[in-house]
């Protein structure tokens, strides 16, 4: 009977495992913020619109509401505030949280049979095709 019990509140504790991850903490300064100076403010806009969401199925993190976009927002925002490149702060994201959190992927010695097989399977195809409708050569 204990051990029934015990594990009927393990169960009930791994259901509301969830509920302790919610987000407690106040948003980040520049996570809904913008910044004072125009230009900045747009380099940032302009960064963030290339990132994406690590929460939210393919949002970038300039037009996601997740806690984590907040925060990666508010990163941008601070380091375009301190002077420092857009790029500079794609490759420290993608440092961060790899090549995925950027809408413009790398080509690199893991990631080039994505660009490459999908070419390969379409010249395949097209091979395929000419051969099957080929026209039949005239028997004399």
């Amino acid at each position: 009977m204990i051990r029934l019990l015990s594990l009927l509140l393990l169960a009930l504790g791994a259901l509301a495992a969830p509920l302790q991850a919610d987000d407690r903490l106040p948003p980040a300064p520049y996570a809904y913020r913008q910044l004072d100076n125009p230009v900045q403010e747009q380099k940032a806009q302009a960064l963030m619109e290339t990132l994406r969401c690590l929460v939210c199925q393919g949002q970038s993190i300039a037009d996601s509401d997740a806690p984590m976009a907040g925060d990666m927002r508010n990163q941008v925002r601070q380091r375009i505030a301190a002077g420092e490149e857009p790029e500079a702060i794609r490759q420290w994201l993608i440092e961060r949280y790899g090549d995925y959190v950027s809408y413009a992927p790398r080509i690199t010695a893991s990631t080039w049979p994505l660009f490459v097989l999908p070419l390969a399977i379409l010249v395949l195809a097209f091979l395929l095709l000419r051969r099957r409708f080929a026209a039949p050569e005239k028997l004399s």
